[in-house]
C-alpha cells in the first residue's frame, strides 16, 4: 500500500540573510515534506534573489493563513517582531524566532503566553548560531545542577579580536574587514559593545539555571575602546583577548551574570577559537566539562539552525523550562575580588580608582594602563562612567601568571604584582 506523504507549510515573515538561509535549506530538503508557503517582506523596492510574485508585504496574510503549519519570525525590527509572536502565541500557533533581543527582554511573558493559549515558540537560532546550544541545555543537562556556563557567543567581536591578535593592526582597520565580509553589520554597536552576546546569556539562563533575569540587570561591557597596547600586553602574557559571557552558581544559590573583554591563556579551550565562530563550555556538577564549536552567525548555519526547531516541531518537542519550576536562584554579578585590566587616559583612570578605592594597584606603561583588584559589582555600578569615559575594562583570569609581566610594561609606580 503507498503510503500518501502530506507536505507540511513555512509562513516566512523576513527574507534578509537567515530567512534567505532558512529558504535554501527548506528547498534543499523538499524530500522531507515541508514547503515555504508564504512570504513576507516590509521593502517593496529591494532586489531579491525571488521574484516579486513570491511576496506579499502584508503581515496578516501570514498570521491568519490557516493553512501554515508553522511561523519563522526572521525580522530584524524588534517591536515589530515582538508584536508578531504575541499575535502567533495568543492564536496558539508554532513559531520559531532568532531575534535574541525580543526573546531575552520578554521571555516571562512569552512563556506565559505559551502556557495560556498551547502555543509553541522555539529559538535556537537566537544563540550562537549553528551550535544546538539551548537543546543541550534543555534537554541533556535539564535534570543536573550546573556549574558554569561560558564562551564566546559573539562571532562578529571574535572575528575582531583575532585580527587584532593575528594582524596587528588596530580597532577600526580589523572592524572593516569584519564589515566588508559581512561578519559585522554597519552599525556594529551591537556586536562590539556587548549587547548581543549579553541577550544570548539572558536566554541561556534561562535553559541552564531557570533563571529570568531582564538584560539592563547584567554587567556588560565590550570590545570598542580596545588598543593594540592592551593586545600586546596580553600576547606577552601568553594570551588572548576573548568577549566571553558567563554564567556561574555560587555556593548560595545566586548566578553570577556577565559579559566582559577577558584574557584567555593558551590552556584555556576559548583560546583557539578564532575568527566567526562561537565556543561553548558546560561545566556540570556530575558529568564534568563539555565544549561545543560552531559558526555562530551566517545566512546557512543560522538558517539551519531555524530549521532544526521546524523540523523538532514535527515530532511535538517544546521547551519544557524544567529548571524554572525548581530553581530559587536570583541574578548578581558578583561580589568576589577579581584582577582586571583598565586602559584609558590617565586623568579618568585616575578619577575611575577614587570612585571604586582599590585595595591592590598595578600600573603598567606609564598611566594609561593599570591592573587592580575590583568586584564585577563595582564595574556594574560604574559601568556607566566606565562606558562615557571610554575605558577598556578586560578580565584576567587567577590562571594567568602576572608575576611575567615584562619589565618594559612595568612603571616606576607599579605597586608589586604579587600584592594582588
Amino acid at each position: 500500500m503507498k503510503i500518501q506523504k502530506f507536505r507540511k507549510r513555512i509562513g516566512l515573515i523576513g527574507f534578509g540573510c537567515v530567512g534567505q538561509g532558512l529558504y535554501d535549506v527548506v528547498e534543499a530538503n523538499r524530500h522531507l515534506g515541508w514547503e515555504i508557503g508564504c512570504i513576507c517582506v516590509k521593502d517593496k523596492e529591494k532586489t531579491r534573489s525571488l521574484p516579486a510574485s513570491a511576496f506579499t508585504y502584508d503581515v496578516q496574510e501570514v498570521l491568519q493563513d490557516p493553512s501554515l503549519d508553522i511561523i519563522a519570525e526572521l525580522i530584524s525590527d524588534t517591536k515589530e517582531a515582538l508584536g508578531i509572536l504575541r499575535q502567533a502565541l495568543q492564536q496558539g500557533k508554532t513559531v520559531v524566532s532568532a531575534n535574541k533581543k525580543v526573546i531575552a527582554e520578554n521571555l516571562p511573558e512569552l512563556i506565559q503566553l505559551q502556557q495560556r493559549h498551547g502555543g509553541v515558540l522555539l529559538y535556537e537560532a537566537s544563540v550562537c548560531g549553528s551550535i544546538p546550544v539551548l537543546r543541550t541545555l534543555e534537554a541533556y543537562y535539564g535534570s543536573e545542577p550546573l556549574v558554569e556556563v561560558r564562551g564566546i557567543l559573539n562571532g562578529s567581536s571574535n572575528y575582531i579580536l583575532s585580527k587584532l591578535h593575528a594582524e596587528h593592526i588596530d580597532f577600526q582597520a580589523a572592524l572593516a574587514q569584519a564589515q566588508e565580509l559581512g561578519f559585522a553589520e554597519a552599525d556594529p554597536s551591537l556586536d562590539v559593545e556587548g549587547t548581543d552576546a549579553l541577550h544570548k546569556l539572558c536566554i541561556m539562563a534561562a535553559h541552564a539555571y531557570g533563571l529570568l533575569v531582564h538584560p539592563d540587570d547584567v554587567l556588560h561591557l565590550g570590545i570598542q575602546y580596545i588598543s593594540s597596547e592592551a593586545v600586546e600586553l596580553a600576547a606577552a602574557l601568553g594570551c588572548r583577548i576573548k568577549l566571553v559571557g558567563s554564567l556561574k552558581a555560587t555556593p548560595t544559590g545566586q548566578i553570577e551574570l556577565r559579559v566582559l573583554p577577558t584574557l584567555i591563556p593558551e590552556t584555556d579551550a576559548l583560546y583557539d577559537v578564532e575568527a566567526e565562530f562561537n565556543g561553548l563550555e558546560i561545566e556540570a556538577r556530575f558529568a564534568g566539562k563539555q565544549f561545543l564549536k560552531g559558526r555562530g552567525a551566517g545566512s546557512h548555519p543560522t538558517g539551519s539552525a531555524v530549521w532544526a526547531d521546524v523540523t523538532a516541531t514535527i515530532r511535538g518537542y517544546r521547551y519544557t523550562y524544567p529548571k524554572l519550576c525548581t530553581s530559587q536562584a536570583t541574578a548578581t554579578s558578583g561580589n568576589e575580588q577579581i584582577t582586571v585590566l583598565l586602559q584609558g587616559q590617565s586623568d579618568r583612570l585616575a578619577e575611575l580608582q577614587d570612585l571604586v578605592q582599590p585595595a591592590n594597584q598595578y600600573k603598567i606603561i606609564g598611566q594609561s594602563q593599570v591592573i587592580l583588584s575590583l568586584t564585577p559589582q563595582q564595574l556594574k555600578q560604574h559601568e556607566s562612567f566606565l562606558k562615557q569615559q571610554g575605558i577598556f575594562v578586560a578580565a584576567i583570569p587567577e590562571s594567568v601568571a602576572l608575576d611575567i609581566v615584562p619589565e618594559k610594561y612595568r612603571s616606576e609606580e607599579a605597586v608589586p604584582v604579587g600584592s594582588l
